[in-house]
């Protein structure tokens, strides 16, 4: 009889233990399984964020050769109109991140960089030249370096900028929320990443 009962209690240990290993492993199972959710959704939501604007500038150029001090000198100047179409842009797809499904952490390790491109349109009126002081190859060489960095300038004091952050704060922020939903966090440079401080993140 009384081997009988240690039998039976021998039986219900090792029932127990079956028990928490396949919880243990079941709850293994869950976290991989959010782990592949996560990262096929971080997946989804990385592409090409793009922010767009037109800028119209008017430029006078001028320029002028002088010979025995300024008692001879010949002068040459132009209007110079500029219609320029610029982007900001973010490629998601360059984020890099690191998953921790021990500790349930997302770590962004690598954001990517705003990329800016202008494709300036340039027109010349009012040309005025002489013999002796021509506009040649690098006078517009040198007034197209000149235009694009005053609209480089004007499109970094602009809203251009700040609208395309919003933008890629608004893709980032969806992987915050799914994150959060599942219970795990999100972390950059040793910070957990929340609604109030991902605006820091740039």
């Amino acid at each position: 009889m009384r081997k009988k009962i240690l039998i039976g209690i021998g039986a219900l240990i090792i029932l127990l233990l079956a028990f928490r290993y396949c919880e243990f492993k079941k709850g293994d199972t869950a976290t991989f399984d959010e782990s592949a959710m996560i990262q096929e959704q971080i997946k989804n939501v990385s592409k090409l964020v793009v922010t767009e604007g037109h800028y119209s500038e008017v430029v006078t150029y001028k320029d002028k050769n002088s010979y025995l001090g300024d008692y001879i000198s010949f002068e040459k100047k132009a209007i110079v109109v500029v219609n320029t179409d610029a982007t900001v842009s973010y490629d998601l797809k360059q984020l890099q991140y690191e998953i921790n499904e021990a500790d349930k952490t997302i770590t962004i390790t690598h954001l990517p960089k705003e990329e800016i491109k202008i494709s300036p349109d340039i027109k010349f009126y009012d040309v005025q030249e002489s013999t002796f002081n021509e506009f040649t190859a690098d006078d517009y060489n040198k007034i197209n370096q000149q235009v694009k960095a005053a609209m480089r300038k004007k499109i970094e004091n602009s809203n251009l900028k700040k609208n395309a952050q919003n933008r890629f704060l608004s893709e980032l922020s969806k992987i915050l929320i799914l994150t959060n939903s599942k219970g795990w966090t999100l972390q950059y440079n040793g910070e957990t990443v929340n609604d109030e401080n991902m605006g820091t993140l740039l």
